[in-house]
């Protein structure tokens, strides 16, 4: 869906974080230019609208080849306890503030061949990077002014408030139970839906949406439309 000048910036992007990047295997896995490719590039697709140094504060990528319980492991010195991430439960990922991003490349290649599922890890994991650009994983990534912030945090807490309701309630929402954990979750879903089922984002809230289109500087919506693409509802 991307135009000609997307897919070219694209592929510098991903060219530059392929290079920037510590690449690990774990668990037997041997790190290919499939992985480095598939991974980099739904990566880098938040950021096509963005900086690419807003990854800063990734320095190693660690991927399983499938579902791991995650071993316990020790905050590090600088490290945040409320980083979203939780220990000794089966994981498709998890992002540490100040620390790496664990992907699990089955659940990555699934999340790019299946777009209309609403599901990406990758998408997922790398949002969690963006908000804690300000060193904590609250929710709310940096913005450009006082409005956007406001703006921000009034649509946001009212389509989490409505989400943890609905959840509540036994309601189904638009948008994965997950997302009711808590503010940070709940922006990495949001950017899950926001860039695989945009439409039904749109249609179900439109506030939210255009948050999310103001920081992300991308229209999804108006990219599908112009492609003529057809997008599951």
């Amino acid at each position: 869906m991307l135009d000609a000048g997307e897919r070219s910036h694209l592929r510098s992007l991903v060219q530059v974080f392929i290079a920037e990047k510590n690449w690990e295997g774990a668990g037997g896995l041997q790190i290919t230019d499939e992985i480095r490719v598939t991974i980099s590039a739904q990566a880098c697709l938040l950021l096509l609208g963005l900086q690419h140094n807003f990854y800063k504060n990734v320095e190693s990528i660690v991927v399983y080849p499938s579902t791991v319980i995650a071993p316990q492991r020790k905050l590090g010195f600088f490290e945040n306890t409320l980083t979203p991430v939780h220990s000794e439960q089966p994981i498709l990922g998890q992002a540490f503030l100040h620390g790496p991003v664990i992907v699990i490349w089955d659940a990555a290649l699934r999340s790019g061949r299946h777009p209309q599922s609403g599901h990406n890890v990758i998408y997922h994991e790398f949002a969690h990077k963006l908000d804690m650009l300000d060193h904590t994983a609250d929710g709310t990534p940096l913005l450009h002014s006082s409005d956007a912030y406001r703006d921000w945090v009034q649509t946001c807490s009212r389509e989490y408030l409505r989400l943890k309701h609905d959840i509540l309630k036994g309601k189904k929402s638009f948008l994965n139970a997950y997302g009711s954990t808590n503010e940070a979750e709940f922006f990495a879903v949001a950017t899950e839906q926001f860039f695989d089922q945009p439409e039904r984002m749109l249609n179900q809230a439109p506030d939210l949406y255009r948050v999310l289109k103001a920081y992300y500087r991308q229209d999804p919506v108006a990219r599908i439309s112009k492609q003529g693409c057809f997008v599951p509802r």
